[in-house]
């Protein structure tokens, strides 16, 4: 994928930030890639349903998988290398993202719900039509936390590829003071990853119908997480 797309899976430019802008964006690239690279090898990762996503990709077709914002951290380690590629913002924020994004073997498309989102959203059905599978933290890049955004929809209804909900739990995590609560996981915890049904375009069902039905769906998976999380004690 990197060579066939290098806009996309190499870091990009910042002439268009501050100096200032720079030093932090290559400050917080460094940091959260250095804290996932050593945290993510300790984790203890056991999956539930992990053959959906293989299904997908059997079927000729690719994922769009569907997770919230704050369980970024561990979700990055765990689909690493697959050559997922992810909408981020138009910032400085989404820039430092999408540049430790790239390290962990992540495409970048700029361009969120809140900036350049038409662009961003073309880009991504190009790049689903040309073979690359998607990823969306469906709740960003603001919130509301928990309330799953039409974007994955719309790009299922114009790819005709399916949305995958995904959801990784850990069983002991730090929280961040963010809008998202940002979960760090600790050294050495469990994790439990699971993928719901895929959600595929039916036929006259239309954005808002398929967006409830992933709000549904990553509801129960939270749930379901949560649930395994209460009984480690």
């Amino acid at each position: 994928m990197t060579e066939r797309f290098p806009s996309v899976f190499r870091r990009g430019s910042l002439e268009e930030f501050t100096f200032k802008e720079r030093v932090t964006i290559r400050v917080a690239d460094v940091a959260f890639y250095l804290a996932i690279r050593l945290i993510g090898p300790t984790l203890r990762i056991e999956a539930e349903n992990e053959e959906k996503y293989r299904e997908i990709i059997d079927s000729g077709r690719q994922p769009i998988i569907a997770l919230w914002h704050d369980r970024i951290f561990a979700g990055v380690w765990y689909l690493r290398d697959r050559g997922l590629a992810v909408l981020t913002s138009k910032s400085k924020d989404g820039e430092y993202i999408a540049r430790f994004l790239t390290r962990f073997g992540f495409g970048a498309i700029r361009g969120s719900s809140s900036r350049g989102g038409v662009r961003g959203l073309v880009e991504m059905i190009r790049l689903m039509r040309e073979g690359v599978p998607m990823a969306f933290t469906v709740d960003g890049p603001r919130g509301p936390r928990y309330v799953a955004k039409s974007g994955p929809a719309m790009l299922a209804k114009k790819t005709g590829n399916p949305i995958l909900p995904f959801v990784i739990e850990c069983s002991s995590f730090w929280t961040i003071n963010s809008w998202d609560k940002l979960q760090i996981p600790r050294p050495f915890a469990r994790a439990k990853v699971i993928y719901g049904e895929p959600i595929f375009v039916r036929e006259g069902e239309d954005v808002e119908e398929m967006r409830h039905e992933l709000q549904t769906a990553l509801d129960d998976l939270n749930g379901r997480a949560e649930h395994w999380r209460e009984t480690l004690g």
